[in-house]
């Protein structure tokens, strides 16, 4: 559960928006859908993980491989 003094971003080009941006991206190159019960649809897994990557890089803390 969240700390109850944290703050959440959801104005245009806030660090968690652009990151959401990212995630949608990567779905689309991937082929995965969000949408529930689609086709190819992303499991839970894929979209906590890969938002979560995603906003870790779009903070600047992800290295270059």
């Amino acid at each position: 559960m969240a700390d109850a003094n944290t703050v959440v971003h959801i104005g245009e080009n806030s660090p968690e928006q652009v990151a959401f941006k990212l995630m949608k991206e990567l779905a689309n190159v991937e082929g995965r859908d969000l949408y529930l019960g689609a086709k190819n649809a992303a499991d839970q897994k894929w979209v906590l993980d890969t938002y979560a990557e995603c906003l870790h890089a779009v903070r600047g803390y992800r290295e270059a491989s």
